[in-house]
């Protein structure tokens, strides 16, 4: 009886995500829109198998403003998928509408004074290091970072939190 349950539950909440999706602004623009980037509040950071604090844990995110991707919303819950892949929920009260990326091209990644690489490199970037997203101006491929006390620019490709073509201003 009680996997029955779950199983109709879980049939409505998958329902309901695909009503929102539909339903949804496409707008990248618009803060409400789907799918969009947002940053982890805090940390640590709880993300479920479901919508709901019933559901378990399936993991715990340990990094304050890690960029994650809404791409379903089901009342306070946020449906999310982070830079490996990973689909799981989390709390809307625990996200924020700050842009942050992360460096996902592994090992040290240049930071240049200039949004080219033939300017000069003023800083080295790991990979996983998470950056506040200053501007990614139209037809550039590179995005302005802040990270603790170094600014400077970065190539998109290198970076997940953003879309392809994402101007931020």
């Amino acid at each position: 009886m009680k996997r029955l349950l779950l199983a109709a539950v879980l049939c409505l909440a998958g329902i309901l995500v695909a009503v929102a999706q539909e339903n949804a602004p496409q707008n990248k623009n618009d803060a409400s829109a789907l799918p969009r980037f947002v940053s982890l509040r805090s940390s640590p950071v709880n993300a479920r198998s479901g919508p709901g604090v019933k559901y378990p844990i399936e993991w715990i995110y340990m990094q304050k403003s890690t960029p994650v991707e809404v791409i379903a919303e089901f009342e306070a819950w946020r449906r999310v998928r982070d830079w490996q892949g990973s689909e799981s929920w989390i709390k809307s009260s625990m996200l924020n509408r700050n842009r942050f990326a992360r460096i996902i091209t592994p090992g040290e990644n240049n930071l240049y004074a200039k949004s080219n690489n033939k300017s000069k490199i003023i800083a080295r970037i790991e990979e996983g290091v998470t950056g506040e997203i200053k501007k990614c101006p139209a037809n550039n491929d590179f995005c302005l970072l802040k990270f603790d006390h170094f600014e400077g620019w970065m190539p998109r490709r290198n970076l997940y939190g953003l879309y392809e073509n994402e101007i931020i201003d």
